[in-house]
Formats: structure tokens, C-alpha cells, sequence
């Protein structure tokens, strides 16, 4: 078995899959934190995967993708010692990807962009936006031939909620949902908010509708040709329902490239 960790700013993703299978058989979730050990990793992801009826003693690779430095020593540590062993990670040499990086510090681009970019490609085809609702929303390009172009960072939208909540005093804090249907009303899409939480959902979701729709017309005008979107992150189905431009919606975008690249590598280190 393979065992797959995408590590982001905000949850840690554990899957494990079988040779021969795309689809993970467990997956499992849970807040990064830097200082969290190999030895409390290990009791977690054990205790997991055994109400799976998995057993870590079938895992036989590892790689790790994580934008948070700071959390790759334990996760290295916890595949070394309770696992033996040595995981393969992007970015660090000689893992292959696949694909050319072609911005200008193509060391500063985040691991999960890229690895999102290997999977879309493969799966999708190009040229393509990739629309990541994480911590941060992000807007990739990938070129036909897989080549990643370069993209847009912008600040995710519970950061803005937070924002907004703890910089402006009289408004409350609220959660991102769609829009609410009024008894009587016939137009799902209002946007003028008639109270203060009404106006701050219209607000954040309306807002974000209108931020997808226009970068994606920029980034496409720009580019010049037709281009699929494809969303992925937690919020992507929700914004999917209420704007036509996110065409497809993969939730395992990151977890499934991490499986291409490690069976690319493999397959390359037993042709060498």
C-alpha cells in the first residue's frame, strides 16, 4: 500500500491506496500543527486505519507533499520509524513530477500547486484553471502540454471572514453559506442585504462569486484561448452550484497527483 500526506496551512490529509487502484480505500483528516510528534502521528493514523480494517504494517511507500516546513521533520520521522521508510517528497531531489515549472523562482511555488497541476493536466487535459479553495484561493494555469504557468494567490475566504471580524468591532463573526431563499421570494440570487449578517453573507459569497468570475475572464482574455476550470478545496462544490465558469469539481485533486508522481517514479526507478 501506498500512503499518501498532503500537508496545507490548515488540515493534513493521510490517504492509502492499493497498486492498481485511482480511488484511496481510507482517508483521513486532520488539523496541522507543527509541533505534533511522529509518536502521536502514528497512535492517530494507527488507530484510524484499523477502523478501516488497514493495517500500517501493509504500507510500502510514502509520499509527502506539505506547505509548511516545519511540519516535515515529524512527518519524515514518523515514516522512518514506525513505517522504515523513507519517504519520498516534492521538492526535494530527485523526485520527478512530470511537468515543467515555468515561472520565474519555480522553487517558491507551493507543492500542492504543482502536484494539482500534474493531476489536472492528466485527468482533464489543457489548458486549464485550477481554482483551489484552501487557506489561501488560488488560481493556476497549466499550459497544454502540462506545463505550469504560474497563477494567482489570494486570501482564502475564512481568512477574510476572520478579517473582517476582528478588525471592523460592531460586526459579527459568520460562517460562509449559500444564499437563503426569503418566504415568498422567487429570486434565489438578492444580494442587498436588509440586516447586518444578510449584508455579510452577501457580502463574502457574492463577493467571492464575483472574484472566481472575474479572474477567470482575466486569466482566460490573457492567455487567449478557451480554458476548463476545475475547482477543488473544500468550498469548490459549494461555489460550483452558483457560478457556471467552475466546470468540474475534484475534491482528491492533490491526494490522486501524489499517487501519479510516486507511481512515475517508481516506474522509472525499476526501468533504471
Amino acid at each position: 500500500m501506498l500512503l499518501v500526506i498532503d500537508c496545507g496551512n490548515t488540515n493534513t490529509v493521510f490517504a492509502v491506496y492499493e497498486d492498481g487502484r485511482e480511488e484511496p480505500i481510507g482517508s483521513w483528516r486532520t488539523s496541522t500543527n507543527a509541533d505534533r510528534t511522529a509518536d502521536e502521528y502514528a497512535v492517530w493514523l494507527t488507530q484510524l486505519m484499523a477502523l478501516d480494517a488497514l493495517n500500517t504494517r501493509g504500507i510500502e511507500s510514502v509520499i509527502i507533499a506539505t506547505v509548511v516546513p516545519a511540519t516535515l521533520f515529524n512527518l519524515k520521522t514518523l515514516c522512518r520509524k514506525h513505517f522504515g521508510i523513507d519517504p519520498m517528497v516534492i521538492g526535494e531531489r530527485p523526485t520527478e513530477l512530470g511537468i515543467e515549472v515555468r515561472i520565474d523562482r519555480p522553487e517558491e511555488v507551493g507543492a500542492d500547486r504543482v502536484v494539482n497541476a500534474v493531476s489536472a493536466h492528466k485527468l482533464y487535459g489543457g489548458p486549464l484553471i485550477i481554482v483551489d479553495f484552501g487557506t489561501a484561493t488560488t488560481f493556476d494555469v497549466v499550459e497544454d502540454d502540462g506545463g505550469y504557468a504560474g497563477g494567482i494567490i489570494c486570501p482564502g475566504i475564512n481568512l477574510s471572514l476572520d478579517a473582517l471580524y476582528m478588525a471592523a468591532a460592531q460586526l459579527p463573526r459568520v460562517a460562509i453559506r449559500p444564499p437563503e431563499r426569503m418566504p415568498g421570494d422567487n429570486d434565489p440570487v438578492r444580494v442587498i442585504g436588509k440586516n447586518t449578517r444578510a449584508a455579510m453573507h452577501s457580502g463574502i459569497f457574492w463577493g467571492y462569486v464575483a472574484m472566481i468570475e472575474g479572474l477567470v475572464a482575466r486569466i482566460r482574455t490573457e492567455y487567449g484561448r478557451p480554458m476548463k476550470v476545475v475547482g477543488t478545496g473544500g468550498l469548490a462544490a459549494l461555489f460550483a452550484d452558483w457560478t457556471s465558469v467552475i466546470e468540474i469539481v475534484d475534491d482528491d485533486l492533490t491526494l490522486a497527483g501524489l499517487r501519479m508522481i510516486h507511481d512515475k517514479n517508481r516506474e522509472q526507478m525499476g526501468a533504471a
